[in-house]
């Protein structure tokens, strides 16, 4: 099981870091990835870690904002949101798989665990 936290409501400019826990089994080798989810809008791909290089892939509208890091020893992964935007306002998943390939980071469904979602509101 995955258990995302972290969100909250910030102004335009601010930072929230969301934390993706893993209980049950370690996922030191999985590709975790964070997913959002915008009220009327499709979930889309925001960031991914890869398990063994800890090689990172961003959506562009995030690079050099948001940063996806990883620690094993606490089986968490961490999304640090820099200078958040009203348009980053979503739903965040965090979603783990094993056996994604790099190609298939950005699909949804190359993941086979997620977490419930935290609510990230940024206001003008």
């Amino acid at each position: 099981q995955l258990q995302a936290s972290g969100g909250g409501s910030v102004q335009a400019g601010g930072s929230l870091r969301l934390s993706c826990v893993s209980s049950g089994q370690t996922f030191s080798s999985y590709v975790v990835a964070w997913f959002r989810q915008a009220p009327g809008k499709e979930r889309e791909f925001v960031a991914s870690i890869r398990g063994n290089s800890g090689f990172t892939s961003y959506k562009d509208s995030v690079k050099g904002r948001f940063t996806v890091s990883r620690d094993n020893a606490k089986n968490t992964v961490y999304l640090q949101m820099n200078s958040l935007k009203p348009e980053d306002t979503a739903v965040y998943y965090c979603a783990a798989g094993r056996g994604v390939i790099v190609s298939n980071e950005r699909n949804s469904r190359a993941y086979d665990y997620w977490g419930q979602g935290t609510q990230v509101t940024v206001s003008s």
